[in-house]
């Protein structure tokens, strides 16, 4: 038998090791990093956590992305700007992730965007809602999924065209989301609604509504339609005050996201009725593909979900689709296959326009009603995004790139 050399003996062994390490990157995980404020808006968060799980789970199941599994490294960003960009650079330096997603609040989204272009790493803003994501902050890195508050405030104005009010008074958390919402409000009911006027606005705290205080600056101005901007905690104290002094009664109310699980479910039995909303009623949705996530989202959590829950679904599998018409998880890769990209989603199909990265998911729009014991949602229907988004000549005013 002839001897093998110590020269053969140590290329056989480089080259044993040069092909595991090939083997092994080709089934090592792809990592791609989340953040998001899970403390301080748990009840958006949790269920959106949730639902992205779940889309991990199946797409896992069946053989992951580009023949390699997927893995969402999660962090909470604090609900700030300073925690979140912090996260976001131990996700990109210290883990390697492939891109980012994410975020609740409109100000970290905004600040998540900045980041994105300076560390040039694709970001997807998953549920951010401020138009300067994707017009003035826009840059080619971030995307966003759900329709802005350009497009969503739209969709309420053009309710309001029938209604006759012309007196307008608008309550709206002091921050960007609230902020940004106002400016497209007052800009769009003066040109849709001849003869309106502003004769109020109100602009509390977010998380630290005055409740009392609020509703009688609301009742002194004597407005028929009010246009409401508030989620969360300070939704229910408004609606509660709002109820108890009858600010409500005989006037056109205007009211984004109200008709969102996450905020109707802890409004009980004081829901106000004929309040015109943006909403998810995913009971009623009879779409296959939906009523096959709806069935398996309850069968994981015996649970229902709320719009979270969707769109952490939608975001993840759009992800998949993404790193697999990139064939890769380089950066410029990823953006040439989100541009301009269809996607088919349990929401129907959905486009990333390419100019601003604004995806064209639609929302539901429709009447709160009392169902029992809680809120839902009648008259509603499905408003795709397309009719609503930004022109191309506002969007290549606004943006800098």
């Amino acid at each position: 038998m002839a001897k093998t050399s110590m020269t053969g003996w140590l290329a056989l062994g480089v080259a044993l090791a040069l092909g595991a390490s090939a083997a092994q990157a080709q089934t090592a995980p792809i990592k791609i990093g989340e953040l998001n404020s899970y403390a301080k808006q748990a009840a958006f968060t949790v269920p959106y956590r949730d639902g992205w799980r779940l889309a991990v789970e199946e797409i896992n199941a069946k053989g992951g992305v580009l023949g390699r599994p997927i893995e969402v490294i999660s962090r909470d960003d604090g609900g700030t700007t300073g925690d979140a960009t912090r996260v976001a650079d131990e996700l990109v330096t210290r883990e390697g992730v492939s891109l980012l997603f994410g975020s609740f609040l409109s100000n970290v989204g905004v600040a998540m965007a900045d980041y994105a272009n300076q560390k040039k790493i694709v970001y997807i803003a998953a549920e951010p809602l401020t138009d300067a994501i994707t017009m003035a902050q826009g840059n080619r890195y971030t995307f966003r999924i759900r329709p802005n508050n350009f497009m969503q405030v739209g969709m309420l104005v053009e309710q309001a065209k029938a209604s006759g009010a012309k007196r307008w008074a608008i309550v709206a958390p002091n921050y960007e989301y609230g902020q940004s919402a106002a400016a497209v409000f007052k800009r769009l009911i003066k040109e849709s609604v001849p003869g309106a006027e502003i004769v109020a606005e109100q602009y509390p705290a977010l998380g630290k509504i005055e409740a009392g205080a609020t509703v009688s600056a609301l009742e002194q101005a004597k407005p028929d339609g009010i246009f409401n901007v508030t989620f969360g905690p300070d939704l229910t104290q408004f609606v509660r005050e709002g109820n108890t002094r009858g600010l409500f009664e005989g006037k056109t109310v205007l009211s984004l996201l109200t008709g969102e699980p996450e905020w109707l479910l802890p409004l009980k039995d004081e829901v106000p009725e004929g309040w015109i909303v943006t909403g998810y009623p995913w009971d009623e949705i009879t779409e296959p593909k939906h009523k096959a996530f709806v069935d398996a989202y309850r069968a994981k959590y015996n649970d229902t979900p709320r719009l979270g829950s969707l769109l952490g679904y939608m975001v993840l599998y759009m992800i998949r689709d993404t790193i697999e018409r990139a064939g890769s998880t380089d950066t410029d890769a990823i953006i040439k296959a989100l541009e301009d990209a269809k996607f088919d989603t349990v929401a129907g199909t959905v486009t990333m326009r390419g100019i601003d990265n604004q995806s064209s998911m639609g929302a539901w729009v429709g009447k709160l009603v009392l169902k029992g014991k809680s809120g839902g949602m009648s008259d509603w229907k499905y408003n795709d995004g397309t009719s609503y988004m930004p022109s191309e000549a506002e969007v290549k005013a606004a943006r800098k790139d």
